[in-house]
């Protein structure tokens, strides 16, 4: 079984590749809760993976809380993770660890997986050009070879990963005071002159934080600040304050095309 969470797309494509290959059951989180389902059922000798986002070199908060949750019936075999990023994770992957330790569980083999850059609300932060993207894409493509060989073989000890220079100054300082004041929908506009009422953001939002067409954000608490409404919107009609209406937008589809 393979858990994951996805905003933009670059996690699910990068569990999809690994689930096909290896043959894994793949699910999705936000499902898990729209059921209510928290109890996952393990068959002998079933690995489990868990595969997210890194944001703000942190697990993302509706991970934290699935597991917070999740009780799992039957041990597995393997148990690995992996984090999609723009560049770095910190100690993301510490922190999943933390967390899984009080459900009994370690990711025994951890992977990251540099993916282009997504989150574009901070003055720093763009999306990659479209070089950089592709040169991203490809070398995935690439690296997504040898982790697949690794976890069909359950190949314990193995941690593959880009923490960047300060890990610890990115997840816990930086990271701690992100995920505390700046994950929020608080921030989220619609221009609705501009809006086609397609009501796309609405179907994206893995939280079902948005409603109607023009978009209305709940503030609801559950927002997890993965910009999906913003990158999937097809005339850039939704940004996140001022900052967002001079960046560019990303997403990685079903087809593998970037947009």
């Amino acid at each position: 079984m393979i858990l994951y969470f996805s905003g933009t797309g670059n996690t699910r494509w990068v569990a999809q590749q690994i689930a096909k290959a290896i043959g894994e059951d793949l699910r999705y989180i936000p499902d898990l809760i729209r059921e209510g389902n928290y109890q996952l059922q393990l068959t002998e000798g079933e690995r489990l993976g868990i595969c997210y986002p890194t944001h703000g070199w942190q697990p993302p908060r509706i991970l934290r809380e699935f597991i917070g949750k999740m009780t799992i019936v039957g041990k597995p075999e393997y148990c690995w993770a992996l984090t999609t990023c723009g560049d770095s994770t910190g100690e993301a992957m510490t922190i999943l660890n933390k967390d899984l330790e009080k459900k009994s569980l370690k990711a025994e083999t951890c992977f990251s997986v540099i993916m282009p850059e997504s989150y574009v609300c901070l003055p720093f932060m763009y999306t990659d050009p479209k070089e950089i993207e592709q040169r991203k894409i490809a070398h995935a493509k690439q690296q997504l070879g040898h982790i697949i060989e690794t976890i069909r073989a359950c190949r314990k000890g193995i941690e593959e990963l880009e923490k960047g220079a300060t890990p610890r100054l990115y997840s816990y300082v930086i990271g701690g005071y992100f995920n505390k004041k700046m994950v929020t929908d608080r921030k989220f506009t619609v221009d609705a002159d501009i809006c086609i009422q397609c009501g796309k953001c609405t179907k994206v939002c893995p939280v079902d934080n948005i409603e109607g067409t023009p978009p209305v954000w709940l503030h609801n608490g559950k927002c997890t600040s993965c910009l999906a409404c913003y990158h999937y919107c097809p005339v850039h009609a939704i940004n996140f304050g001022k900052i967002t209406r001079k960046r560019d937008q990303y997403y990685f589809n079903r087809r593998g095309d970037q947009k």
